[in-house]
C-alpha cells in the first residue's frame, strides 16, 4: 500500500515536500516514482529514484526545482518541491517498479497511491 500526504494550497514560489508511505512490501529493493495529472492532461511522470536511492531522474518541467528522495529504514519516499509555479496543479501519486532491483530508475509501474492533491496560486 502506498499513501502520499503534504499536499495543499501554496502561493506561486512556495515549496511542499510530498511523503509517501510504503506498507506491504520492501520498499528498499523497489526503484520509486512522482506522477501528477492535471485536470484535462495526460498523466506525467514528474521524478523517478532507483531503489538504492542511487539514480534519480526528472521531467523537463520540474528539473531543477523537484528533488526526489528516499529514507528506506522509513519506508518513505519523498518529492520536494521548490519554487513553485501554478502549472504544478495536479494530484501527485507515488508508484513503485514493477520489478525489484533495477539499476536504472524506473519507467514501468506496478503499484500506485491514491494521490494527493497540490495547488499553486498565482
Amino acid at each position: 500500500q502506498l499513501v502520499e500526504s503534504g499536499g495543499g494550497l501554496v502561493q506561486a514560489g512556495g515549496s511542499l515536500r510530498l511523503s509517501c508511505a510504503v506498507s506491504g512490501r520492501t520498499l528498499n529493493v523497489y526503484g520509486m516514482g512522482w506522477f501528477r495529472q492535471a485536470p484535462g492532461k495526460e498523466r506525467e511522470l514528474v521524478a523517478a529514484i532507483t531503489y538504492n536511492g542511487g539514480k534519480t531522474s526528472y521531467a523537463d518541467s520540474v528539473k531543477g526545482r523537484f528533488t526526489i528522495s528516499r529514507d528506506n529504514p522509513k519506508n518513505t519516499v519523498y518529492l520536494q518541491m521548490n519554487a513553485l509555479k501554478p502549472e504544478d496543479t495536479a494530484v501527485y501519486s507515488c508508484a513503485a517498479d514493477k520489478v525489484p532491483l533495477r539499476s536504472t530508475p524506473p519507467t514501468d509501474f506496478g503499484s500506485w497511491g491514491q494521490g494527493t492533491q497540490v495547488t499553486v496560486s498565482s
